[in-house]
């Protein structure tokens, strides 16, 4: 199993809570890697990336209205996506 454990997010966005703005995302032993590339990965090897911060969910695939390709956590009872409360870089 892999993790992500920090996130960088796009210049002048370090302070967003969107996850459109995330840029690159760290996997633990493997480094920083584009969140379309993560994307495209998750597709081909669902539940193989999870979040480092418990529960653990799973990272999974998403496209926003604007057909941009990004990924965020699965569903828990935390409003709150997960991601974006990893490290920041």
């Amino acid at each position: 199993m892999m993790y992500a454990t920090r996130i960088k997010m796009k210049p002048g966005c370090y302070y967003s809570q969107s996850l459109l703005e995330i840029d690159e995302i760290y996997i633990d032993g493997c480094g920083y890697f584009k969140k379309a590339l993560l994307h495209d990965y998750l597709q081909e090897n669902p539940g193989t990336i999870k979040v480092n911060i418990a529960p653990y969910p799973n990272v999974i695939p998403a496209v926003s209205s604007r057909n941009e390709k990004y990924v965020r956590s699965s569903p828990d009872s935390y409003r709150h996506d997960d991601l974006l409360d990893l490290p920041r870089e």
